[in-house]
């Protein structure tokens, strides 16, 4: 099993806006690939560049599974969750560069 820990992380263009909900292994490395459209696909054809929700896990696997439980869950639960850290759609890649 993975040594290293993951991120699950969501993306969006502004607040309530489209949502992308992704896994990385490094966070501030994936933020910025997001944010300079370095990543072909969803994320750079919606312009989602502001990273509003993150939870750190200490296993990969970990990660992995609950980016899949959140990917399926209704668009309403996922505002929330985003509501319940960052009540102003923060852009957190700000925190990750302090």
């Amino acid at each position: 099993m993975g040594a290293r820990g993951g991120w699950v992380y969501i993306m969006t263009n502004r607040p309530r806006g489209t949502l992308y909900v992704g896994v990385a292994s490094d966070i501030a490395r994936r933020a910025f690939e997001h944010r300079q459209g370095a990543i072909a696909g969803f994320t750079k054809r919606y312009g989602l560049s502001r990273l509003v929700y993150m939870e750190r896990h200490e296993e990969i696997e970990a990660a992995i599974d609950r980016e899949k439980k959140i990917k399926n869950w209704p668009r309403a639960w996922k505002i929330d969750l985003i509501l319940s850290v960052n009540p102003y759609w923060e852009d957190l890649y700000e925190v990750l560069q302090a």
